[in-house]
């Protein structure tokens, strides 16, 4: 994606995310097994520089069981715009905490979708396909 002086925008919109309808699906039904795993993703990436080799590990990881038990708060959103902060940073996305708070509360699942998906473009450039 072009990068201007503010940065870029995400490489696919918040609500194309019925074009990747199994994560679509696991983000409505079980978004903490979904914001656990781009968690993983996302800090693999981070700190060693290839793909998470399990694609996230496992769904039952601390980061999932953390998303839970606050999700029954109705708190859940907190990490899932904590980790969307990271990601916009690392890929020099266009946005801010606002932004990232109110998509995070109302637009739960297709943030994490859309999270997913720009996480997968920095996975397949190094060979490796995620379905």
């Amino acid at each position: 994606m072009p990068v201007d002086a503010d940065g870029r925008e995400w490489s696919n919109g918040l609500f194309g995310c019925m074009s990747a309808f199994g994560t679509c699906l696991c983000a409505t039904c079980f978004p903490c097994v979904v914001y656990g795993k781009n968690k993983h993703r996302y800090e693999h990436l981070n700190s060693k520089g290839v793909p998470h080799p399990d694609d996230g590990g496992s769904c039952c990881s601390g980061s999932c069981c953390g998303h839970g038990v606050l999700s029954v708060c109705g708190l859940g959103f907190i990490l899932q715009m904590i980790n969307r902060g990271h990601v916009r940073s690392r890929y020099n996305i266009k946005g801010g905490g606002c932004g990232d708070c109110c998509t995070s509360l109302w637009c739960a699942p297709c943030q994490l979708v859309q999270e997913s998906r720009e996480l997968e473009l920095e996975e397949q450039s190094f060979g490796t396909q995620r379905y």
